[in-house]
């Protein structure tokens, strides 16, 4: 590919490989904020074989779509198998959870929160990303 393709225009964000750095943790998964823009936040989540399944009933919608590995969850009471390039929107409110995932399994997770005050992981507003 041609050099002058890869380069973003000066108004965009740096280029980033979502694979680099996507090492699983040794327990759990680890969440990682890839962008963040007014009420849209998309994440990269790397799971590892060890893991508690904990329910989650979001405020905001949720679209993930499964980069490598696979997975098992409960979304409203019914078990869900997801291989790699399944993809599952689970809207606010919908009771859900990751029961199994193989070791390594990266996902893409895109949450569309229903106002422009996105809350970050621990209640606060994301740094590090600018509105453009």
């Amino acid at each position: 590919m041609p050099e002058d393709l890869r380069r973003p225009p000066a108004a965009a964000s740096r280029i980033r490989n979502l694979f680099t750095d996507a090492v699983s943790p040794d327990q759990g998964e680890r969440f990682d904020i890839l962008l963040q823009h007014r009420n849209l936040v998309v994440e990269r989540i790397v799971s590892s074989a060890h893991i508690t399944p904990q329910t989650w009933v979001q405020p905001q919608d949720e679209w993930v779509l499964l980069l490598s590995g696979q997975a098992r969850m409960q979304v409203d009471g019914q078990t869900v198998d997801l291989v790699v390039g399944d993809s599952l929107f689970l809207p606010a409110g919908l009771p859900h959870s990751v029961l199994r995932t193989a070791e390594g399994t990266t996902w893409l997770a895109v949450h569309l929160h229903p106002t422009a005050d996105t809350p970050g992981p621990s209640g606060d507003a994301l740094a590090g990303q600018a509105d453009a």
